[in-house]
Order: structure tokens, then sequence, then C-alpha cells
């Protein structure tokens, strides 16, 4: 809104060397402190999860040279405030429409990093997360009186990410559909798809250290979203 953009505290910024490096500084602590907490929990969480932690404890290095890689080079972009903590529990469908709710941010950071000015990509990447969790959380626990056989387990996966895939690349094109040409956004594809991934790695790495904290049967699921997006080429 008019009033909105007058006001400092929401008036959009660019991407700057400064805040470039904060943001990279930042992502290291956080990489740091959660992958500490995989070496100490390792052996301590489902089998399932076993392998799939000791790859992501290999690679990361690789995390940290993707987050320096993203953040070298000058964004072209601007930072505005976001929602911050956006994924399928915050849309609820009235019938006809779709409203988004609980606008605070992430509950467990504190409000000073809340009220910092990001890339809506960070709400993008929130929504492709919670595909992926929607899709395989079921499928780790019992789920009301829903059960999994072993059996069918591994099929299961299989459909959950057909599911998820088609669901993710439905919502992320016709999301840079409407915003095409947004201030927000980077010029080209490839830019915009670079910082993209790197909101992915980043919410995938909160969401380790998350799961370790609170849920280590759901661990898997940020596993395999750190593996995922380091397997993924930039395109």
């Amino acid at each position: 809104s008019p009033a909105a953009a007058q006001d400092a505290a929401f008036s959009p910024e660019p991407f700057d060397a400064n805040f470039q490096a904060a943001f990279e500084q930042a992502l290291e602590e956080l990489t740091n402190r959660v992958f500490k907490q995989l070496r100490k929990a390792n052996g301590h969480f489902p089998e399932v999860a076993k392998a799939k932690a000791l790859e992501v404890l290999s690679a990361e290095d690789d995390v940290l040279k993707r987050f320096h890689t993203a953040l070298s080079n000058p964004l072209h972009a601007v930072r505005t405030r976001i929602h911050g903590d956006y994924h399928l529990g915050q849309v609820l469908y009235t019938g006809s429409d779709f409203v988004i709710i609980d606008f605070e941010g992430e509950p467990a950071r504190p409000m000073s990093q809340r009220r910092l000015k990001r890339s809506p990509l960070q709400d993008v990447a929130g929504m492709l997360r919670s595909f992926h969790y929607a899709a395989y959380a079921p499928l780790l626990t019992a789920t009301g009186t829903v059960q999994i056989h072993d059996g069918n387990r591994e099929k299961l996966y299989a459909w959950a990410e057909v599911w998820a895939s088609w669901v993710s690349n439905h919502f992320l094109a016709e999301y840079l559909n409407v915003a095409s040409g947004a201030a927000f956004l980077p010029p080209s594809r490839a830019e915009i798809m670079a910082l993209l991934q790197l909101q992915l790695l980043e919410k995938a790495v909160y969401e380790l250290g998350y799961e370790l904290n609170n849920r280590p049967d759901w661990v898997a699921i940020p596993l395999e979203g750190i593996s995922k997006t380091l397997a993924a080429s930039i395109s």
C-alpha cells in the first residue's frame, strides 16, 4: 500500500554487500550448530534415516560452499518484509478463495530476525518444503487409523515423490508467472533459481535442527530435503 511504502520498516531495500556478508555468516552459524547436533544424535533416530544422515554429514562443506557461492556475487533484487513462516498450515481455503494467516514469522526466531527484510523467495521455499512434508510425514508415523505396511512403504515413497514434485512444480510455475517482472525477483531465471536453491537449503537445514530437537522420528524429511537440494542443478 502507499502508506506502507512510506514506512521505512516496510519499504523494499536492495541486497548489498553488508547484508549478504551478514546473511552468509548467519547461515554458517546455523549450519555449524545443526550439523553438530546431527553428529551428536546420529544413531539415535529411526533406521530409515541413518544412511541419509551419514550422507548429509559428509556434505557439510558442500552446504557451506553452496551458501558462499550464492552470496559471493551481487544479488540483483530487492528485499522486503515477508511472512517468514509460510507453509500449508498457514493457508485456509474458504470455499472460493484462500486466506493467509499468522504473519508474526517463525516463533522460534527472535523478533529482530523476524523483522529483517528478506527475499520473498524464502516464503516460496517454505511452501515447497511444506509440500515435501505433506507427502512424506504420513509415511513415517501412523496418522489416525492409517497403517503403513513395510512391504508397501517403498511403493508409497515413489508416489509421494511424484505428488510432491508435481505440486511443487505447478506452484512454482504459477508463482513465477504471476510475479514476473517484480523487483523482488532477480532478472534472469538462472539467478532466480540460484536464490531459490539458497532459500531451500537454508530452510531444510533449519528444519533438520527443529526435528532433531522436537520430532526425531521425522528427521528423514529434512535430511532428504538437504540431499535433494544439493543434488539439484540450477537452471
